[in-house]
């Protein structure tokens, strides 16, 4: 940040925006009507009525020093995920992550120390300060060669400004994974950012899409209806979307690609080719992936769920400045309840399944909802210990069998310079 703007607000009047489907983008602007930036130190993205929590986790975290050695844990079976009762605490829950972890990647040989409040900060991004775990992504299994290929075209051409941000794998029928988002996940400036240069896309923090696919598995996840255009629903109604908010989405390449529209009437719904259904607005937004909808069973349960882990309710957020009163962005839906880490941080929101008899069904394609969290002392306390590799599988499901992930922020920082340098490398 240059020492002479220590201050700089931009006013966007977004208001009469339309949604445009093919035709040039704008560019992209830190905000929701309005831009505010001032110091480093009193940076905020959201207003300061807005609420955050603190959460607990456990001092875990890799030993490898070397990027280049750095591993994960093989992803775990179903059966090895634990569910959790509506009347765990948020300690206890946390403890049967913790245990999970401890146990899978054998680190009761490691003599981690008890479970602790994390109050550091994650990383150095000013809009973080007030939390130490945020909501960074998802991750989605892919079984397909063919839907893993087109899922990556679907996203970084059906939606303007979303790109690969990392690879790595896929030699010798190893697994092999894509990072997509709109701007670097780093916890941290960018050295290449500066203040009035430089767009918010090179900004950090940005949440990411993970594409996981495995080519020795061997049942599809999700098949797509025969013919020339794909009209089949998501194989499971957990998820009821993910929500972005985009200067301009594209139509024909989402169905070129493989996507299922359902409807585009102010906003586009469409399932992607892999199964994952995506809802997008026409819009501003800080980080365009705004947050994920799930439907729910019980939404009080799956909010006390949530509170335990952290996530309290927050103002939802919008992508046209207008707040869901127009014709392009729906208003928030009603007895909907929105939850985030931070109100600077990618969050979720829980529906009530339409039909509360019948159960809500998993959508196997979603891996994981993947939470990064600041573990007390950093990477060099869980090295000292002699502690083996992370593991940041999936460990426990919320009330509708979504299955949550917990990635401590050294590990995020590592695999995405050592990701990144192999995608550098490859291409």
């Amino acid at each position: 940040m240059m020492a002479s703007f220590s201050r700089l607000i931009v006013i966007l009047f977004v208001t009469c925006l339309t949604p445009q489907h093919d035709v040039s983008s704008f560019s992209t602007i830190r905000s929701n009507g309005v831009l505010k930036l001032p110091s480093t130190q009193q940076h905020q993205r959201s207003s300061s009525s807005s609420h955050s929590s603190k959460v607990l986790f456990s001092a875990q975290s890799s030993n490898n020093s070397d990027d280049d050695q750095y591993e994960q844990e093989e992803y775990p079976k179903k059966n090895q995920i634990i569910t959790t009762s509506n009347n765990n605490t948020r300690r206890s829950v946390l403890q049967q992550v913790i245990t999970s972890a401890i146990l899978s990647s054998s680190l009761l040989l490691g003599g981690i120390g008890p479970t602790m409040i994390a109050n550091a900060a994650m990383g150095t991004l000013p809009e973080f300060q007030d939390t130490n775990a945020i909501f960074q992504g998802i991750t989605i299994d892919v079984t397909d060669k063919a839907q893993y290929e087109e899922t990556i075209q679907f996203f970084t051409n059906g939606f303007d400004g979303m790109k690969v941000l990392r690879e790595r794998g896929g030699g010798d029928g190893a697994v092999r994974d894509t990072w997509l988002g709109f701007g670097p996940e780093t916890l941290s400036i960018p050295p290449s950012f500066e203040l009035p240069v430089s767009s918010f896309a090179q900004y950090g923090g940005h949440a990411s899409i993970h594409l996981r696919y495995d080519p020795k598995a061997t049942s599809l996840l999700y098949k797509r209806s025969s013919g020339e255009y794909n009209n089949e629903p998501a194989p499971g109604d957990s998820i009821a979307y993910l929500q972005l908010g985009v200067p301009q989405y594209r139509i024909s390449q989402m169905v070129k690609y493989g996507g299922n529209v359902i409807d585009a009437y102010g906003w586009v719904n469409v399932v992607s080719p892999s199964g994952l259904p995506v809802r997008s607005i026409v819009g501003i937004r800080p980080d365009p992936i705004m947050f994920l909808a799930i439907n729910c069973a019980d939404v009080k349960q799956s909010e006390e769920f949530y509170n335990k882990l952290g996530f309290v309710q927050q103002e939802f957020p919008y992508a046209r400045p207008n707040s869901g009163q127009g014709q392009f962005e729906p208003p928030q839906p009603k007895k909907s309840v929105y939850l985030a880490p931070s109100p600077n941080s990618m969050g979720v929101l829980l529906l009530q399944n339409k039909n509360k008899k019948k159960a809500v069904v998993p959508n196997p394609v979603l891996r994981s909802m993947n939470i990064v969290y600041n573990a007390p002392g950093g990477d060099d306390d869980a090295r000292s210990s002699g502690a083996p590799t992370v593991n940041v599988n999936p460990t426990i499901m919320d009330p509708s069998s979504i299955p949550v992930a917990f990635v401590p922020q050294e590990y995020l920082e590592k695999e995405i310079k050592f990701t990144a340098k192999a995608s550098s490398e490859s291409s």
